[in-house]
């Protein structure tokens, strides 16, 4: 078995928004996201998106997205994005339980691989959409939502972790933050993250190793839609 990442889908089947206009590797991308997680990922591998799986705006409407997802190879583990209107924290357990056995939605839960705890969230840097002070709350409330993710994982015994984040676990010119601190009190062994579209945000933040920790940027752009392996 192995673990493979890969962000930002942002799947369009019942909508008009192309995402064609950010770059030619955009086109058919939905094409490279099949063709490619086929021939890396095994049905008893586990894939992590971390996350804007889809366009659309409500469950009913994402619902060919989701599909899409489902019939790629291995287990599925959704993370929330900054673009997935479909779901909000009150709907994690209800979509668990619509998709059991199909797809697990990560937040406020963690999923086993292993003797690995997979915790996540969708996250939050600053980018200059927001005032500093709800900011500030978005980052203590994801920080939140992360570290019970954790707690839960730790009191069903797991001292192995893997975190995934939506957004960077840095804004841009911070040499740590909440969730790289998180990361480095818990032991996360690594860090996964996306939402960087476009080469000039590719060095937002954390690659390679830092303080120990292994940071993942898997943005599907950055990897031309080809799944990076993270652990065997």
């Amino acid at each position: 078995m192995a673990l493979y990442a890969l962000g930002d889908f942002h799947l369009a089947f019942s909508s008009d928004k192309t995402m064609d206009i950010f770059g030619k590797v955009w086109v058919d991308h939905e094409r490279k996201i099949e063709k490619n997680c086929r021939k890396r990922v095994k049905p008893e591998d586990t894939l992590v998106i971390t996350g804007d799986h889809s366009q659309s705006n409500s469950l009913s409407a994402c619902e060919k997205d989701l599909a899409f997802i489902e019939a790629l190879p291995g287990r599925k583990i959704l993370l929330r994005g900054n673009h997935d209107q479909f779901w909000n924290v009150k709907k994690t357990g209800r979509l668990n339980e619509l998709y059991a056995g199909r797809l697990f939605f990560l937040q406020n839960n963690y999923y086993v691989y292993e003797d690995y705890a997979l915790v996540g969230t969708k996250g939050y840097c600053f980018e200059g959409k927001d005032t500093i002070e709800h900011g500030e709350m978005l980052l203590k409330r994801e920080a939140e939502r992360l570290r019970k993710s954790f707690e839960l994982a730790r009191a069903d015994g797991f001292t192995k972790f893997v975190m995934f984040l939506h957004f960077p676990p840095t804004s841009i010119g911070e040499q740590e933050s909440v969730f790289t601190r998180m990361a480095e009190e818990y032991g996360a062994e690594h860090v996964v993250y996306s939402h960087c579209h476009g080469e000039p945000r590719w060095d937002d933040s954390f690659k390679g190793n830092v303080n120990g920790v292994e940071y993942h940027l898997v943005s599907g752009d950055f990897l031309n839609f080809k799944p990076e392996k993270i652990l065997d």
